[in-house]
């Protein structure tokens, strides 16, 4: 005991030092929201990696997913790395900077109402950020409840109550700046964490060869199934990849973390840091999940449900190890829930309360409203999480079940055309937004009985939220170029105002000069 509570309480006192050493970069709304637009390539990358995953990851997806797919599960963390990383950072993370800067965006509605000339997208926006994120933002308590109940024996009310608090305290005092260094340490915790667990782990039965030899022995559909390439079910395995991944694309905060980077050559670096800390992350719990047939019983995890395989597969561990999962499953919670409750407040601000203000707002007035909003964040999140857990409530379970599906539903394909494409019309972001939040709406109301099933091949895209997820994103892609053929268009000296930031001439050393050049000599021998 004195071993785990001697971790917890440096943790928290690095969280709660960072914050206040991080004061002086929040003395604006600029600063506050993205640190002045000047973070480095280690600090942006942490923070999408630590952003992106959290304890609903580590608890809860790698401990349902590895039991339904043994370990081909470990593809998912793969699909993370490569399509929700890399692929983001390489397609959506210059354009976004440069765009951005060029219209003067903080926020992802901000860039609707921007790009589209038209302030009504930026409070619509804003409004579904609100709704969604606030039950994501619950989501992430979830996984302390049972880890916290086998380490210490505590109530889990208490866990969310103090988790709430410190990471409140570092978000309001130091902004965006704190969650960035935080997500920092965070992150190599996450790092450092995640490779003594799974080693732990797999030493209860031999190392990885003993594991999966004990796995191919589980009984299934078929002998072997849980310990084969692509698992029992390779559709269903490919659906959650494709959401788990691409939808990271169209999340708030998530994009977020390109707005603030501060130059090309950062999103070079941050684009492999981040990739790799995915690899490792991702794909270790993910991987690790893979095994939990070995350790728990079909009759527990009826019994218990998925967040009890993780803590059944820990619960023999020694104390150390224990300590570290503690802190690995804290650090991954805030770091997500810092970033969470910061894009909700500060979009909340500066694209609906502030636009909706008759009277001008000063940046000390947007920096208190800014700050008061992300107490209520936290807050109600908190109250959400303990609600759920103390009394069931299964309106609230299917909400966070349906709110990535929705965010990402509604505002990736909208978002990815706006960057790339001229002919984006305000007509096919009205339509992705009402028809992502319509279809994840819809299998909200089918999982609650108040909707019945349908049948045929909207039975298959309505059986639960990850189906129906990818499906709105899918039809999003297809629809805004549709709807935009047949729209009016945006005023072409406007659009050509947006697009002209990607014609800027800039300014490299010689020496990167003379190795372009030449490559193109090269290249042209050829």
């Amino acid at each position: 005991m004195a071993v785990k509570l001697a971790f917890i309480v440096v943790f928290f006192g690095i969280m709660i030092a960072v914050g206040i050493a991080c004061r002086k970069h929040s003395t604006d709304v600029n600063g506050f929201v993205l640190g002045g637009r000047s973070v480095g390539p280690w600090l942006t990358a942490f923070a999408f990696g630590t952003s992106y995953f959290s304890a609903v990851i580590f608890v809860g997806y790698a401990g349902q997913f590895g039991w339904n797919f043994g370990v081909a599960s470990t593809w998912i963390g793969l699909g993370n790395a490569f399509i929700g990383s890399l692929l983001a950072w390489v397609v959506l993370g210059r354009r976004t900077r440069i765009m951005t800067q060029h219209i003067g965006s903080r926020t992802m509605p901000d860039f609707f109402g921007r790009r589209f000339d038209a302030p009504k997208l930026t409070i619509a926006a804003s409004a579904i950020t609100f709704v969604f994120l606030i039950p994501y933002t619950a989501s992430l308590y979830n996984g302390l409840s049972r880890l916290f109940e086998m380490a210490f024996n505590i109530d889990y009310a208490y866990c969310v109550i103090v988790m709430a608090v410190l990471t409140g305290i570092y978000v309001i005092v130091g902004g965006y700046m704190a969650t960035a260094v935080n997500d920092f340490i965070q992150g190599i915790i996450m790092l450092f964490g995640i490779v003594a667990v799974i080693a732990a782990v797999l030493s209860q039965n031999g190392g990885f060869a003993g594991s999966l030899q004990a796995l191919s022995q589980v009984e299934g559909s078929m002998p072997g199934v849980y310990a084969s390439f692509f698992g029992p079910e390779p559709l269903y395995l490919l659906v959650v990849v494709l959401l788990t991944s691409l939808g990271t694309w169209g999340l708030p905060q998530m994009v977020g973390k390109f707005y603030a980077i501060k130059d090309e050559g950062s999103i070079k670096k941050g684009a492999i840091i981040s990739t790799i800390f995915a690899l490792v992350v991702a794909g270790g719990c993910y991987f690790l999940g893979g095994f939990g047939r070995i350790f728990t019983t079909q009759e527990q995890v009826t019994a218990q449900g998925y967040d009890s395989i993780i803590p059944t597969m820990l619960s023999a561990l020694p104390d150390v190890i224990i300590a570290i999962v503690l802190i690995l499953v804290l650090s991954a919670s805030m770091s997500t829930l810092s970033s969470l409750v910061l894009t909700s407040a500060s979009t909340l601000t500066l694209d609906m309360i502030v636009p909706l203000r008759k009277k001008p707002t000063s940046e000390g007035q947007k920096m208190l409203t800014m700050r008061v909003f992300i107490a209520f964040f936290i807050i109600v999140s908190a109250v959400i999480a303990i609600v759920q857990a103390k009394s069931n409530v299964t309106f609230i379970a299917q909400l966070m079940g349906v709110s990535w599906g929705a965010l990402a539903g509604a505002f990736l394909a909208p978002f990815l055309y706006g960057l790339f494409w001229k002919g984006t019309t305000k007509a096919s972001v009205v339509v992705s937004f009402v028809f992502g939040c319509g279809i994840m709406t819809a299998q909200l109301a089918i999982s609650l009985g108040w909707l019945p099933a349908p049948g045929g091949v909207f039975g298959t895209v309505f059986q639960n939220s990850l189906y129906s997820g990818v499906f709105a994103m899918f039809c999003g892609l297809v629809m805004v170029p549709l709807v935009s053929a047949f729209t009016k268009k945006m005023r072409p000296s406007l659009v050509e105002e947006y697009f002209s930031c990607y014609d800027q001439t800039i300014e490299v050393r010689a020496s990167v000069s003379l190795g372009q050049s030449k490559r193109a000599r090269r290249n042209k021998k050829k």
